[in-house]
């Protein structure tokens, strides 16, 4: 068993520590984040910290990256004051890490990476019509994280689209029916398996 310490983590090359600690806390959420400039350009970016963070308001946050470069999804989010979330799945998980990539502002990614930019008149930031789960979120806050320069984006659910087969009778939404998948790391995919619901805990 490798047994790992700081001085372990220190000397550790920057790409290597970077793989190292993102695959750490395990399997995590794929949502590729659509958004939109002021001045009306797209911008499509796979994320994987996006938490529910309460049912009532229904609020989802996400941390970004610090903006000591241009952050597209960042400014866009900041300017229109809406974004979207979107599940990735098996069909398009090779266009979605593509968004990761650096493109210039004048470049969408919806049209590098081949996906279409769905709009339904509630949210102001375009969806991923190839995607199977659709949330509609608009601003609530933005909060920097002064330990590493990150911003913690919390959003206000405003609209939500998933399959009719992923809704079961008690609100529970089955999300391997819509074929989201999870990640692990920066570049790793994974399908899911349902083990079982259990019952709610009591002493």
């Amino acid at each position: 068993m490798h047994h790992l310490k700081q001085d372990d983590f220190a000397a550790m090359e920057k790409r290597y520590r970077a793989a190292f600690f993102n695959s750490l806390s395990g399997f995590k959420p794929l949502n590729m984040v659509g958004t939109v400039s002021a001045g009306g350009l797209t911008n499509l970016a796979i994320v994987n910290s996006v938490v529910h963070l309460g049912a009532n308001p229904p609020l989802m946050g996400h941390i970004m990256r610090p903006d000591s470069v241009e952050r597209h999804t960042l400014n866009n989010i900041r300017q229109v004051g809406y974004y979207t979330l979107n599940h990735v799945h098996a069909g398009i998980y090779q266009q979605a890490h593509q968004t990761s990539a650096r493109y210039p502002q004048q470049i969408s990614e919806f049209d590098a990476c081949g996906f279409k930019p769905l709009y339904t008149g509630i949210c102001k930031a375009p969806y991923v019509a190839e995607s199977h789960i659709r949330i509609g979120l608009s601003l609530a806050q933005i909060t920097p994280l002064q330990i590493n320069g990150t911003y913690l984006v919390i959003g206000n659910v405003i609209e939500v689209m998933l399959p009719d087969n992923t809704l079961e009778t008690d609100g529970f939404i089955d999300i391997e029916k819509a074929g989201t998948l999870a990640g692990a790391g920066l570049d790793g995919y994974y399908e899911t398996r349902r083990m079982e619901r259990l019952g709610y805990a009591k002493p």
